[in-house]
């Protein structure tokens, strides 16, 4: 049986074993090259990383190795600049004084309800303006702080009545002596002006004044009648006895004289006729003297006087009641309103609605910024000083400091604040708006140098032995030098200061720390 080989295992028969064994390795190469690359790749890697891990050095290990720099000065340059001290605060924008306002009703007689005149918020309220009308009746603005307790008329006295004067005459209406407490007919007839300006008839008289003031007028004459009965009675009592009264008796007493004196020249005389006509005489002369005397006038007198103290009484009530027609100031028709012109912040009553607690709240015509200071910062600051505001949207502003107090809360005085109020400066419909309501910051310069001064940081200042102020200056080869200085104003961490010899420019270097 034969046997046949295959070409292949002819092949390997014939094939040198070096060749075999080179085929097998290409065999063994081509069939795992994947591996064999990875495998390359990593031992790369491997010798790269032991490479670079002899370079590079972590931060520890780096701080561990470093050695410390030798010492050094620390210097900065003098400076030629502007310093200021400020005082900070934070402030709200609002309108001044806000108050709420009640209006005296009861001299009413009836519903207070409003019938018109009523205001919108943001409008102003100014003197003789008409804040409100109640049952037809206008509410004018006047100045003054004095509330309304009580109506005005003829009689009545007290500072209310010199608060009205005082009104009547800074809205240019005379009301009378403003240093007099009494409302009198002059005041009368500023009230009357007053309505006359705002356009509004004034008061009217009580129902029944007419027929009151005619019975008075009746009781007036009555009175003049009795005071002229009385005076006739008297002047009558006064004048004593008629003229033929006075010459008769004259002539009896003549008589009686002419027959004594003949009595005491008879011949041969008589005693006892002389005697019985002595007696004539004297009775005569008596009858004359009580014929001419003068009667006693102390009921006449008396009578006069009554009649004149009636005639007063019926005057003085006359006047009381002419009164009730003069101009006088019902309580519900006027409103004292301090610093005017105010702003109507909010309004509390709508047409037709009843006068309640309050009518309105008001506060000033202008916006202000009001900010509390803690004593230290207060102290710093006077009336009238200048600021800037840091509105809302980043623009700035300049506002005047108007108030600085002491805030009395009823607390401790230790630590106490005080209350800072600033008035900005002119303010467009638009800054209004923005900034009312806001919290805002406020800069107040309390003290600054005149330009630009030589200025170093608060730290580069040493005392000398004597307590002097003293800066150091380093030199260009190293070395430094120790020159004294007067010190000014402190701000911003840095202090100015003036050589008190020599020269010192600005961009010297100065020693802060070592």
């Amino acid at each position: 049986m034969s046997t046949e080989l295959s070409p292949v295992s002819l092949e390997s028969e014939n094939d040198p074993p070096a060749m075999s064994r080179t085929s097998g390795w290409k065999r063994l190469l081509n069939s795992n090259r994947v591996i064999w690359v990875m495998a390359a790749v990593a031992i790369v890697s491997l010798l790269a990383g032991v490479l670079l891990s002899r370079f590079i050095v972590s931060p520890s290990q780096a701080a561990q190795n470093a050695t410390a720099p030798d010492a050094g000065l620390i210097t900065v340059p003098v400076e030629n600049r502007e310093l200021a001290n400020d005082v900070t605060l934070r402030g709200d924008a609002n309108f001044a004084d806000s108050v709420e306002v009640a209006l005296e009703t009861g001299d009413i007689g009836g519903p207070a309800v409003v019938t018109g005149q009523v205001p919108t918020a943001g409008a102003n309220l100014d003197a003789l303006a008409v804040a409100l009308e109640v049952a037809g009746r206008p509410v004018i603005v006047l100045p003054g702080d004095l509330p309304v307790y009580r109506t005005l008329r003829i009689g009545v006295a007290g500072p209310d009545v010199v608060q009205l004067k005082q009104a009547l005459r800074a809205v240019g209406i005379d009301g009378g002596n403003p240093e007099s407490n009494v409302f009198d007919s002059a005041t009368a007839a500023g009230i009357a002006a007053l309505y006359n300006a705002v356009g509004y008839p004034a008061p009217d008289s009580p129902e029944g004044t007419a027929e009151s003031v005619r019975s008075a007028e009746d009781s007036v004459r009555s009175a003049d009648e009795q005071v002229a009965a009385a005076q006739r009675e008297l002047s009558a009592t006064s004048s004593g006895a008629p003229e033929s009264v006075r010459l008769a008796q004259n002539n009896l007493v003549r008589q009686a004289d002419v027959a004594l004196k003949a009595a005491q020249n008879a011949v041969p005389l008589d005693p006892a006729e002389v005697a019985d006509r002595a007696a004539d005489y004297d009775i005569a002369v008596a009858a004359r003297a009580e014929a001419l005397a003068i009667p006693d006038a102390g009921a006449a007198v008396a009578a006069l006087n009554a009649a004149r103290a009636g005639a007063a009484s019926a005057r003085a009530l006359l006047t009381e009641t002419r009164s009730g027609t003069l101009s006088y100031l019902p309580s519900s028709e006027v409103l004292y309103l301090s610093g005017l012109p105010r702003r109507v912040d909010e309004v509390m009553v709508t047409r037709g609605s009843a006068v309640g607690a309050s009518i309105m709240r008001v506060s000033g015509s202008s916006l202000v910024i009001a900010a509390s200071a803690a004593e230290s910062d207060a102290k710093l600051l006077a009336v009238g000083a200048r600021a800037v505001i840091s509105m809302p949207d980043d623009s700035e502003i300049e506002a005047t400091v108007t108030k600085v107090e002491p805030r009395d809360d009823g607390k401790a005085q230790e630590g106490v604040r005080y209350d800072v109020v600033l008035t900005p400066d002119a303010l467009t419909p638009e800054q209004l708006q923005i900034l009312q309501g806001n919290n805002v910051r406020v800069q107040i310069p309390v003290s600054s140098t005149e330009g630009k001064v030589l200025a170093v940081p608060l730290a580069a200042l040493t005392a000398g032995a004597g307590g002097e102020s003293r800066i150091e200056v380093s030199e260009e080869d190293g070395k430094t030098r120790l020159i004294e200085v007067t010190t000014g104003l402190a701000a911003e961490g840095y202090v100015e200061i003036i050589p008190v010899e020599g020269r010192l420019d600005a961009g010297a270097l100065v020693v802060v720390g070592r």
